[in-house]
């Protein structure tokens, strides 16, 4: 008898790059790729999007693109088509949420999700709720975030407050100064997010153990596989016919890890006993 079909998570990234707003933080804000590095990108998606749909695997899978993928209409095809194959057991973005969601009626609620982040200095907070509203209304799972600049987070509460007390809101801690929150900060923002203080730490991982490079792992537009998208060295190419065994269980090479998308892999957190199957979209289990 043959074992059953692994379970692997895939984060995809390809060279999509343009984004409809101008956070300052952000090094691709107000880009604008040409028609040609569209089409470009859209013709990798497809061969990404045929490739998942035709593996054994179980797959779920999160878009981290460098700009905002929903603007374009062969990612809104890729998302709903993906979510109804029979082998993806859940498909995710990370978005502004600033387009239209007409497309998500086309979705399987049971396997489409979406990771939203607040940009307060690009989109009324009004207009961004109703958004989150439609999805509601959609029946669509999904999660809320800021980046936890300072002038951001007095908008904390009234976003909270517009939401479903379901609907879980994060905070990505702003590291690149360091000791950045002042004590009050840091208690206000744990009282918000309880998984705040492990965003805001960069964490130990040289020699530990992490999925990644196992059964999670990042893959870029031509199909390079990489363990994640902060280590460099590539695995293989999944267009490869060997690719499966390349995968292996393997210490993380670096010092550190300090992104939502890396440490939840890392196997001494055990965040997969937080997240459950809303690890990728970063949805909390209920409790």
């Amino acid at each position: 008898m043959k074992p059953p079909p692994a379970h692997w998570s895939i984060l995809y990234r390809g060279p999509l790059s343009s984004c409809n707003y101008a956070c300052g933080y952000c090094p691709f804000a107000k880009t604008r790729n040409t028609p040609a590095e569209l089409r470009d990108d859209a013709e990798r998606l497809a061969r990404f999007a045929a490739w998942a749909g035709g593996r054994a695997e179980k797959l779920g899978i999160l878009f981290t693109p460098w700009g905002e993928a929903l603007g374009h209409r062969y990612y809104q095809q890729a998302l709903a088509a993906l979510s109804h194959t029979g082998n993806v057991r859940r498909v995710a973005i990370q978005t502004n949420l600033a387009h239209r969601l007409d497309w998500v009626a086309d979705a399987n609620p049971a396997t489409l999700a979406l990771w939203c982040t607040f940009h307060p200095t690009e989109v009324n907070r009004e207009r961004f709720v109703r958004q989150c509203h439609r999805l509601d209304a959609r029946g669509i799972r999904y999660s809320v975030g800021v980046v936890g600049v300072r002038e951001a987070l007095a908008e904390l509460a009234p976003l909270r407050d517009r939401l479903r007390p379901a609907v879980y809101v994060w905070v990505n801690a702003y590291k690149r100064t360091p000791d950045y929150y002042t004590a009050g900060e840091l208690a206000r923002l744990t009282a918000f997010d309880p998984w705040f203080p492990l965003n805001n730490r960069r964490h130990a991982s040289r020699g530990r153990a992490c999925r990644t490079g196992h059964t999670v792992f990042s893959v870029d537009g031509a199909g390079d596989a990489r363990r994640c998208h902060f280590v460099r060295d590539i695995i293989g190419n999944i267009y490869a016919p060997d690719f499966a065994a390349r995968l292996q269980p393997r210490p993380c090479p670096a010092e550190t890890c300090g992104c939502h998308i890396g440490y939840a892999h890392l196997e001494h957190l055990e965040l997969e006993k937080v997240f459950g199957a809303g690890l990728l979209e970063r949805i909390p289990s209920p409790a």
